[in-house]
């Protein structure tokens, strides 16, 4: 009975991650489908190109939580049912995969990246603020939202197994939950990095070219 659990809770993460908010938020407000328009990415970013500063902040706030909620509360309350590390990474890459294979949305879905960093916070709190403030600092002297990410990205991993021992211990299937991610992450912006390679990557603030 006990290895039905940690089915269910996969299965509903993996739902969870398919609602995408970039559309629903966009419905709820009057926008337009960001699948339409910019770089047709449902993302915040690309919400953002609607115009709509609240509606871009929602989005990433619950493509965010989306991420951590499904983690944190096999850690909170999973264990009497046999929910541990094992679990934890897969409700935590079943949420990823959701937001980039959504059921719901036809499997055509976003990039992840406020989904895995709400994922590495669920983690650890420490380990997604981590993650967010080497996001910040990239893009502040960047102003590439695309490198920040994959800097952020390729950082987590090497984070997740140097914090062991002090702030959390490192497990094998959490990292290798975490090293999935950033994998697919990669490949989501295979774009963006010949668009980087080729100086031809938009800016933050100026949108002209997809992001």
């Amino acid at each position: 009975m006990t290895t039905i659990y940690p089915i269910l809770a996969t299965l509903a993460a993996y739902l969870l991650g398919s609602l995408s908010f970039a559309v629903i938020v966009s419905r709820a407000m009057g926008l337009s489908d960001p699948r339409t328009f910019g770089s047709k990415n449902p993302g915040a970013t690309n919400v953002l190109r609607s115009g709509s500063k609240p509606a871009a902040i929602a989005t990433l706030l619950l493509d965010g939580v989306k991420g951590w909620l499904p983690v944190a509360l096999v850690g909170w309350y999973g264990k009497p049912y046999g929910l541990e590390d094992g679990t934890i990474a897969l409700v935590g890459l079943a949420a990823f995969l959701g937001h980039l294979y959504p059921v719901f949305f036809k499997f055509v879905g976003g990039k992840g990246v406020a989904t895995a960093l709400g994922v590495l916070l669920g983690i650890h709190p420490l380990l997604g603020l981590v993650a967010m403030l080497t996001w910040l600092l990239v893009a502040f002297v960047s102003r590439y939202s695309s490198l920040a990410s994959l800097v952020a990205t390729a950082l987590a991993p090497v984070v997740y197994v140097l914090g062991s021992g002090g702030a959390w211990y490192s497990e094998t299937p959490v990292l290798v939950s975490i090293c999935v991610m950033g994998a697919l992450l990669f490949y989501r912006h295979r774009e963006n990095i010949v668009r980087l390679l080729n100086g031809k990557e938009s800016r933050l603030g100026k949108g002209k070219k997809p992001a």
